[in-house]
């Protein structure tokens, strides 16, 4: 029971030291419907919408999963173009993204909209809302670039609810950043489809996918979606030269049975590389899950064992701060090259991209040069 309070006053403790975000935009804005990308006429003014995987078929006037793509008479529109209805500037640590830019901080920015279903999410007061339903702010590319550069952001992320949602916004904003010299990522959950995807990788720099599970049942019963197009948008983004890392939250009875995770685990190092960075995250009741447990930090350290065991490098623990799974190891000498707290870098031993005591070339982007 001590050790129980005392983490919890640990984690109150840090989230006072190190905030995980700062507001940067008043409330209320609209603005007018814009074209959509990616889909087709079909007779009778129906149109069918091709960047995700769901391929809506949509009557004048209904909107798609995501619910901000809509056809008007016969053409489709996308009605968050340029509406975030949160922005911030968060640790790049926060995305999470750990062998990206450690330490430095990144403008985040989302739209109202989702095209899964999650039962747990922990932001579905926008991910499942339309932008109607949300407070907005009129922020174009050009001011998200401007808005990076003012507080002095080396990077933006498209994050919190799912950036495929607010593609054309997110395509437009990297097209200037790229230009501007700011790195672009993403988390997501990777349900997109591989043109759209490509496209969006002359752009990108990082992106953190969640793997939410690694059964076509998980994603049907929990996601109202499939796994397997997010494996392949995780080969994707590792063809197109993308720094990828994957996030698994893991769920008291859902998604934590070792054989799955071990399938998962195996399947990341002979599809992907045995150095792409795992994060293990730990479950809190939301939502429609309220019914279950924390994830126990017993399940979690099981689930890096097996991890390890199988071969990943960079295996992580979220959620639980003060885990000595959030700092970074050398896979050959096994010592600390970055030591976490939280969000906050306390100790950074990556020297030229290499570990500085045994020179091992740790996976990942450490500077901007």
């Amino acid at each position: 029971m001590q050790d129980s309070k005392f983490k919890s006053l640990l984690f109150l403790v840090l989230c006072l030291l190190f905030p995980v975000s700062s507001p940067v935009l008043a409330k209320g804005a609209k603005t007018k419907p814009r074209t959509a990308m990616y889909w087709e006429k079909l007779d009778g003014k129906m149109v069918q919408c091709h960047l995700c995987p769901h391929h809506c078929v949509l009557k004048p006037g209904q909107r798609g999963i995501c619910r901000v793509r809509e056809n008007r008479k016969g053409k489709l529109y996308t009605l968050n173009y340029g509406l975030p209805c949160a922005a911030h500037i968060d640790p790049i640590e926060k995305k999470p993204l750990f062998h990206f830019l450690p330490g430095t901080p990144v403008f985040s920015i989302a739209t109202a909209g989702c095209n899964f279903r999650c039962k747990f999410c922990q932001n579905w007061q926008i991910s499942q809302s339309c932008p109607a339903e949300t407070e907005n702010t009129w922020l174009p590319p050009r001011e998200v670039v401007k808005s990076a550069k003012k507080n002095n952001c080396p990077s933006i992320a498209y994050t919190y609810t799912e950036p495929t949602n607010f593609y054309e916004y997110m395509f437009e904003t990297a097209k200037l950043a790229h230009k501007a010299g700011i790195k672009n990522t993403m988390h997501s959950n990777g349900y997109i489809n591989p043109e759209p995807l490509r496209a969006l990788c002359k752009y990108l720099d990082a992106a953190n996918i969640d793997l939410k599970g690694f059964t076509e049942e998980f994603y049907q019963e929990l996601c109202g979606g499939s796994l397997e197009p997010v494996l392949q948008s995780l080969k994707v983004l590792k063809e197109e030269g993308i720094l990828v890392e994957i996030t698994n939250l893991v769920i008291p009875t859902k998604n934590d049975d070792p054989e799955t995770v071990k399938k998962m685990c195996e399947w990341i190092r002979d599809s992907l590389g045995n150095d792409v960075p795992l994060h293990f995250s730990r479950f809190w009741p939301l939502y429609k899950l309220r019914n279950l447990p924390p994830t126990s930090v017993e399940t979690l350290e099981q689930a890096r064992k097996i991890a390890l065991d199988v071969g990943l490098k960079y295996v992580y623990i979220g959620n639980i701060p003060g885990h000595k799974a959030e700092n970074t190891y050398c896979p050959k000498c096994g010592k600390v090259v970055i030591r976490r707290i939280g969000y906050h870098i306390a100790k950074n031993n990556i020297v030229n991209e290499k570990c500085k005591f045994c020179g091992h070339k740790i996976a990942g982007v450490w500077s901007l040069e």
